[in-house]
């Protein structure tokens, strides 16, 4: 599981700079799918406006609305990692639209993986390789160290490999037309 030490400023009632947090977080595991990690660093819904106390914002659902962005962090296991054999469905589904609303709404259930957003991701491989399929067929591989500008189009990650895939992003909302 990752875990980050997070430090995020704020201001205090006078308007000087502060640290208003200084603290461990980690991601977990999206639910009947082992391997795949999810962690949310920072979020917000809407524009930023300052000067502001460095309270974490709420996030409404896992993917920003316009105005809003997400900085996370996501695991790709090797796809070899099987599914729970225990899992059950129904408590699956509504596990991960607790942790993360909206992220299933996204999924194209004909097509497993295959999933679509209103943002655009800013995405860092840090580690590992993992391969971007869109829905064209076309599959480009990506590793440590490459950058990936995903905008708006329907994909899936897949890892043939034998090592998980660490990738951080920043996701902003966006219209689809």
């Amino acid at each position: 599981m990752s875990t980050f030490r997070r430090v995020v400023t704020g201001h205090d009632a006078r308007g000087r700079s502060i640290i208003a947090s200084d603290e461990p977080i980690s991601g977990s595991v999206l639910p009947g799918t082992p391997g795949i990690e999810l962690t949310t660093l920072w979020c917000s819904d809407r524009t930023m406006r300052y000067p502001d106390s460095g309270a974490a914002p709420t996030l409404s659902a896992w993917f920003p609305p316009v105005g809003g962005f997400r900085l996370a962090e996501f695991v790709v296991p090797p796809d070899a990692a099987a599914p729970a054999a225990d899992a059950d469905p129904t408590a699956t589904f509504a596990e991960t639209n607790r942790r993360y609303p909206g992220l299933l709404d996204t999924m194209d259930a004909a097509r497993p993986g295959m999933h679509r957003s209103a943002t655009i991701d800013l995405l860092y491989v840090l580690s590992g390789r993992v391969i971007l399929e869109l829905d064209d067929g076309s599959r480009t591989q990506l590793r440590a160290g490459d950058v990936a500008v995903q905008s708006g189009t329907m994909h899936a990650w897949r890892n043939p490999f034998d090592e998980p895939c660490r990738v951080l992003g920043v996701l902003l909302g966006a219209e689809l037309g």
